[in-house]
C-alpha cells in the first residue's frame, strides 16, 4: 500500500437517515453520530496502514462457494440491521453501527453482475428476495445502493451472456412484482439530492433493461403504477436528465402495445403530452440537444399513443388539432414534430373528425404552403425531406378519404387556385419519387439476374417490396392517390388536361399513374380493419376507372 493510497482515502458515502428522522433527532444525537463516522473512518484508515506492509492479494474470482459465503454473510447482515432497528426505534446512533455494516456488505454484491451463470444459484439461495426487501427500507441511501446493484444485474449484456441465467433472475423479478416496488420507491425519493436523483435514473434504467431483454414485459411494467408515475414526473417543470430519461421510457412502453396506449388515454395521459409540447409552440428548447431529444420523445410518444383509435377522441378533445396548427405556422423545431403527429392523428377511418376539425380551423391555410416548398436542408431539424413530403401528403391524402360535401370541396379549391401551382408542385414530387422508385426497381432487377446467375433462389419478393416502399413508393402512392381524387371532379377535365402535358413534357402517361394505384390496391395488406380494406380497394378501383 502506498503513502499516497492513505493520503487520498476518502470515507465511504454512509446512509442517511430520513428526513423525519433528521428533524426528530435533538443536536447531541447527530453530534454522536457524526462521531460514530469518524470512529469508523479512524478505524478504516488504522487497518489499511496495518496491511500496508502485507502483498496485495489478487482478487479471486466469484465461484458457487463465494456466493454462499457471501449470502450468509448478506443474510446476517439484513436480520441484525432489521432486530437492532426494531430494539433501538428512536435511537438512531445505536442502530447505525449495523447500518453500515449492511450498507458495506451490499457493495460486496457488485461482482456478482460480473458471473451471470451464478444467477440460478442466487435466486435459489433467496437472495433476490432479500435484495427486494430492502428496497422497502427506511434508510433511502440503503434502497439506493440496493437500485444500483439491481441496475447492473439486469444490464443486457450482462443477461445476454447466459440465458439460463437471464431467465431464472427475470422470472424471479416478475414473480416479486419489481415493478410495484420500484414505483414506491421513485415516490419517495428527494430528487433535489444528488444521491436519490441518481436512484431514479438507475431505477429508470432497469425499466429499459428489463424491457430491452424481454419486451413483453412492457405492458406488466405500465399497469403496475410506472405510466402514471412518469405523467406526473413530466409534469414538474424544470427539465433535467431524469426528465430527459422518464420521456425516452415512456416512448418505449408505449411504441410496444396497445394496451399501454389505451392505459395512457384512460388516465388522461394525451392531455399531459400536449401539456408538454403547448411550451414548444413559439420556443425552441433552450437546453441544447438533451431538451431537443426531449421534446422528440414527447411527440414520438403522442404518435405511438394515436395509434389507438379511442386516443383520437381524446386528442380532439384535448385541442390537438389547434396546437399543431399553431405549431406549424411558427418556423420552430417544433413544426416537424406537429406535422407527423397530424398525419397520425388524421389516418384511416379513425381520423374522420380530426380531418374535419383540421379544415373547420382554418388549418387549409397552414398545410398548403408548407405543401408548395419543401424547407432547405438544416442540422437541426427533425425531419428529412422525404419524411416531410411523406407526412404532407399524406395529411392530404387523408383529408380526401375523410371529408364530405363542402369541406372536401375546400380542398379540391387549393388545386385550382392560382392557376394550378399546386397541381404543378403535385406532378413534380410525382416525377421525383417515380424516378427514385425506378432506380429502386432496377438495383433489385440486378440482384435477382444476379442470383440466377448464382443458381441462388429469390424468395425475396415481400421484402422487395418493402424496400421499395421505403425508396419512395409509399409516398409516391399518396401523391398518385391525390391525382386521382383531383382528376374526378367538377375541375377534373381542366386538372386532368395539365396532368397529361406535365407528363407528356417528361415522357411519362397517365397509365403509369394507374399501374402504381392497381399496385397499391392489390397490396393493402392485414394493417387496417376487412372494412377498412374492402372499402378503400372499391373506392380506388372506382378513381382508376373514372381517370
Amino acid at each position: 500500500m502506498e503513502i499516497s493510497d492513505l493520503l487520498n482515502l476518502k470515507p465511504e458515502n454512509l446512509p442517511k437517515r430520513k428526513k423525519d428522522d433528521d428533524e426528530e433527532l435533538d443536536s447531541r444525537t447527530r453530534a454522536s453520530m457524526e462521531s460514530l463516522k469518524k470512529q469508523r473512518i479512524d478505524e478504516k484508515i488504522l487497518e489499511m496502514v496495518n496491511n500496508a506492509d502485507e502483498d496485495d492479494e489478487e482478487q479471486q474470482v466469484l465461484d458457487e462457494n463465494g456466493l454462499k459465503k457471501l449470502a450468509l454473510l448478506f443474510e446476517r447482515r439484513v436480520l441484525k440491521n432489521q432486530v437492532t432497528r426494531l430494539k433501538f426505534q428512536d435511537q438512531p446512533e445505536k442502530f447505525m453501527d449495523s447500518e453500515i455494516d449492511l450498507h458495506e456488505v451490499i457493495q460486496q454484491l457488485q461482482p456478482i453482475a460480473t458471473c451471470p451463470d451464478l444467477y440460478p444459484l442466487m435466486v435459489s439461495l433467496n437472495m433476490m428476495s432479500s435484495m427486494l426487501e430492502l428496497l422497502a427500507h427506511p434508510n433511502t441511501d440503503i434502497v439506493a445502493m440496493m437500485i444500483q446493484i439491481l441496475d447492473e444485474l439486469t444490464d443486457v449484456d450482462v443477461l445476454n451472456e447466459s440465458e439460463e441465467g437471464a431467465e431464472k433472475l427475470i422470472n424471479c423479478l416478475q414473480e416479486q412484482k419489481i415493478t410495484k416496488l420500484l414505483v414506491s420507491c421513485l415516490d419517495r425519493f428527494d430528487e433535489t439530492i444528488k444521491e436519490e436523483s441518481d436512484a431514479v435514473h438507475n431505477t429508470f434504467s432497469i425499466f429499459e433493461n428489463l424491457t430491452e431483454y424481454k419486451p413483453e414485459m412492457s405492458e406488466e411494467i405500465a399497469e403496475q403504477g410506472l405510466l402514471a408515475w412518469m405523467l406526473k414526473r413530466l409534469k414538474v417543470k424544470q427539465y433535467d436528465a431524469n426528465k430527459l430519461y422518464c420521456s425516452e421510457i415512456l416512448s418505449i412502453l408505449l411504441q410496444s402495445t396497445n394496451e399501454n396506449r389505451i392505459l395512457l388515454g384512460k388516465i388522461e395521459g394525451i392531455d399531459v403530452l400536449l401539456q408538454q409540447l403547448a411550451v414548444y409552440k413559439k420556443h425552441d428548447p433552450v437546453e441544447g440537444e438533451e431538451e431537443t431529444e426531449y421534446m422528440e420523445n414527447i411527440f414520438n410518444s403522442l404518435c405511438s399513443s394515436l395509434l389507438a383509435k379511442e386516443n383520437r377522441a381524446n386528442f380532439l378533445k384535448g385541442e390537438g388539432c389547434q396546437l399543431m396548427n399553431l405549431m406549424l405556422r411558427e418556423k420552430k423545431l417544433s413544426r416537424n414534430g406537429a406535422l407527423k403527429v397530424l398525419d397520425y392523428a388524421c389516418s384511416g377511418l379513425d381520423g374522420k373528425e380530426n380531418c374535419q376539425k383540421l379544415v373547420d380551423i382554418l388549418g387549409l391555410r397552414t398545410i398548403f404552403p408548407l405543401f408548395m416548398k419543401t424547407p432547405k436542408k438544416n442540422k437541426s431539424r427533425l425531419l428529412s425531406s422525404e419524411e416531410y413530403e411523406e407526412h404532407l401528403c399524406s395529411i392530404i391524402s387523408s383529408l380526401f378519404r375523410n371529408t364530405k360535401g363542402s369541406q372536401k370541396q375546400r380542398v379540391l379549391s387549393k388545386f385550382v387556385e392560382n392557376d394550378f401551382e399546386k397541381v404543378d408542385r403535385l406532378m413534380e414530387l410525382h416525377l421525383k419519387y417515380l424516378e427514385k422508385v425506378e432506380n429502386i426497381d432496377r438495383a433489385i432487377e440486378n440482384q435477382k439476374k444476379q442470383k440466377q446467375q448464382d443458381d441462388e433462389e429469390d424468395d425475396e419478393e415481400e421484402s422487395s417490396y418493402l424496400k421499395r416502399l421505403s425508396g419512395g413508393l409509399f409516398t409516391l402512392q399518396l401523391i398518385d392517390y391525390i391525382i386521382l381524387e383531383i382528376s374526378v371532379t367538377s375541375d377534373g377535365a381542366k386538372i386532368k388536361e395539365r396532368i397529361h402535358k406535365i407528363l407528356n413534357l417528361r415522357g411519362s402517361s397517365l397509365k403509369t399513374i394507374k399501374d402504381i394505384m392497381r399496385e397499391y390496391v392489390g397490396n393493402l395488406g392485414d394493417a387496417q380493419s376487412a372494412e377498412w380494406r374492402e372499402q378503400e380497394k372499391s373506392h380506388v378501383l372506382g378513381l382508376i376507372n373514372r381517370f
